[in-house]
């Protein structure tokens, strides 16, 4: 089925709570292929101020109408983020077909309680799509990964669906990595069809490394610029084999985790841990990043041989990690390739709000737009929910 090409604005806002990515992306389905072009990409950071209050909303027991009264202002934060990155891309807003905004995560727990009748599989996501909409004068189209949950899948990892749609090949077996504040991968083998597609959450991405170099510098920096400070410590093994152990990296897919796991409780009790362990700050901030890039290479291990991987993409701030890909490039055997998602042909840090755009343009096509294989959903649906 053909569907009439689109200019659509993709906005991804993520768990390490650093700002919004913004991508203006050409987007036409021609039958089965899609054709994508970004036309321009920025990423915007919040200011401290927003931050700081952002902190307050997504730890557990923040009251509901802090939640609230947030849903609305980050529509507003959102909606002013697009109208500078179309001046800035020499635009207007009547070039623009589509907003499709992931929102911002504040809650993610996709798990049925047994002990809990009243409790439900859920996610919510703030930066409400009508206020976008009435903000910019331009169709918003959000909300996306509550479908998936409503149809028995973990609403997570979603960004499979674009790495299958683009990226499948007959000739190689593929694995595509994206490393934010959470770790995820896609499994591409040889030549698949989407149901053997395999994805999920690895486990922490960036997320604990940059509440690590926060404490270290005394909230001067949020996060560790090209592993700048990872370089300088050493791994503590005994430690690291202690955090590995950890139930989450044993558990089956598909699965999905986010910051009610592994956000800032969970590296508060890490630092505090390694205090009283007299482990020294540097070697901290080292043996959290090996975590990431260990972790990624023991669920990666378990792929390669099984699903005949020889390619393997990264995107997302972790790339660009040095000791973290350093680490991760050490668990692979020499004739699997490490390299950027630019490799591919898509810009590695704006993948994820490329993503966006493909998911609203599709949803609001009315064709489906979820990969059941990667979130364990019962059937392919269409995610999004619209504001005109």
């Amino acid at each position: 089925m053909q569907i009439p090409k689109m200019t659509v604005i993709g906005l991804m806002s993520g768990t390490s709570l650093d700002g919004m990515d913004v991508a203006i992306v050409d987007l036409e389905k021609k039958r089965e292929e899609v054709d994508f072009e970004l036309r321009y990409f920025t990423t915007i950071p919040y200011e401290k101020g927003l931050k700081d209050r952002l902190e307050k909303v997504v730890v557990p027991d923040t009251q509901s109408p802090e939640i609230s009264s947030m849903n609305m202002l980050l529509g507003e934060v959102f909606a002013d983020g697009v109208l500078h990155a179309i001046k800035e891309a020499g635009m207007k807003a009547s070039d623009i077909d589509l907003i499709s905004s992931h929102g911002q995560t504040v809650f993610h727990d996709p798990v049925f309680k047994e002990n809990d009748q009243y409790y439900r599989p859920n996610t919510l996501q703030l930066g409400d799509i009508s206020v976008i909409a009435e903000r910019t004068g331009i169709t918003t189209i959000g909300d996306f990964r509550t479908r998936d949950i409503a149809v028995g899948g973990q609403g997570a990892p979603l960004v499979p669906f674009l790495d299958y749609s683009l990226f499948q090949s007959e000739e190689v077996g593929r694995v595509l990595v994206n490393i934010g504040g959470i770790a995820n991968i896609t499994v591409i083998p040889k030549a698949a069809p989407s149901e053997k597609v395999i994805a999920y959450d690895t486990g922490p991405g960036n997320m604990i490394v940059d509440s690590f170099v926060y404490w270290y510098t005394n909230g001067e920096q949020s996060y560790d610029n090209n592993g700048h400070f990872a370089n300088k410590g050493k791994v503590h093994q005994e430690w690291l084999n202690d955090l590995l152990s950890h139930s989450y990296y044993g558990e089956a897919p598909p699965k999905s985790t986010g910051r009610e796991l592994f956000g800032v409780d969970y590296a508060k009790k890490l630092w505090e841990q390694a205090e009283k362990m007299n482990i020294s700050e540097l070697d901290r901030i080292a043996t959290v990043t090996a975590l990431t890039a260990h972790s990624l290479g023991l669920a990666l291990e378990n792929h390669i041989q099984e699903d005949q991987v020889s390619e393997i993409y990264v995107s997302g701030g972790g790339w660009h990690n040095g000791f973290m890909m350093k680490g991760l490039k050490d668990y692979l055997p020499k004739h699997v390739t490490l390299q950027s998602s630019q490799e591919l042909g898509i810009n590695s840090d704006a993948k994820e709000a490329i993503s966006f755009a493909l998911f609203g343009y599709l949803g609001f096509n009315k064709q489906p737009n979820n990969l059941p294989a990667a979130t364990g959903a019962g059937k392919s649906v269409m995610m999004g929910k619209i504001a005109w």
